[in-house]
């Protein structure tokens, strides 16, 4: 059902529409800094899209302009992140969350206008796309805060962008812009701040409108490839094309192509 749904968060706005689900960080004076709080939304927002079959691709972006999200909200640490068991307690949540986002069977776009940083880009980093304004900026500053980022976060950095760049962007902690991104192969597409809403929701679009098993199989067995070979779930890749032949949607592909007119997918 399109609308909007409850969070359980003001700072988390989420709503559904023409078969996007949208996640918006909405802290956009703290330029969308996230606290526990929105970390323990976004994992309720994420298991409700994917639980909805009238949801096909989800897009995450920040309220305000200025901002995708920013990181972790430093003015919490003291409350949130201050002792060992806090440590652990917070890096379990953020662990949730990020999986949540990257594990979802359907397609995620990230959003980015203005500041990409942190927390922010490994939240990027575990969406599918990334299309950003001209304006957009990234950065991981962990080397100037003191903070260690664990394995399973790194490797998705270094699966997007290699290891050469990974380390340069941690190396130096420095801020790139949206062509440096484009360059190193952290974004998709870089296109005009006025126009990027409309981008992303045309391409969003364009996604919920394919045939929503084609769509998550082939996220799904894109994911098992980039495992060691004798690691990939080859049955399962091989199950989730035979259900794709074996659809009514391949009936109706077919069909609409025949006929000259745009499919009416409906997943199953």
């Amino acid at each position: 059902m399109d609308g909007m749904i409850v969070t359980g968060s003001e700072k988390m706005l989420a709503r559904k529409a023409d078969g996007i689900g949208w996640v918006t960080f909405n802290n956009p004076e703290r330029h969308n800094a996230v606290s526990m709080e929105m970390w323990e939304a976004l994992e309720r927002i994420m298991a409700d899209f994917t639980a909805d079959p009238a949801v096909r691709v989800v897009v995450l972006t920040g309220a305000g302009g200025r901002a995708f999200v920013s990181g972790a909200d430093i003015s919490k640490f003291e409350s949130e992140r201050s002792g060992e068991a806090a440590v652990a307690a917070y890096q379990a949540q953020t662990a949730r969350a990020y999986d949540a986002v990257y594990d979802c069977p359907k397609p995620t776009i990230a959003m980015i206008q203005g500041h990409c940083i942190g927390g922010g880009t490994a939240l990027a980093v575990c969406c599918d796309m990334r299309i950003c304004g001209e304006s957009a900026s990234f950065g991981v500053p962990a080397a100037k805060l003191g903070l260690g980022y664990p394995l399973h976060g790194l490797r998705k950095l270094v699966d997007l962008v290699g290891p050469s760049f990974a380390k340069e962007i941690f190396f130096t902690a420095k801020k790139w812009s949206s062509e440096d991104a484009r360059v190193m192969g952290l974004v998709n597409r870089v296109v005009p701040n006025d126009q990027l809403e409309s981008f992303v929701t045309d391409y969003a679009k364009t996604i919920a409108g394919n045939a929503p098993l084609t769509v998550g199989s082939a996220k799904f067995i894109i994911g098992q490839a980039l495992k060691d070979r004798g690691e990939a779930n080859e049955a399962a890749c091989d199950a989730m094309v035979k259900a794709c032949f074996a659809s009514e949607d391949y009936v109706e592909g077919r069909r609409a192509f025949l006929e000259k007119r745009p499919p009416q997918f409906k997943g199953r």
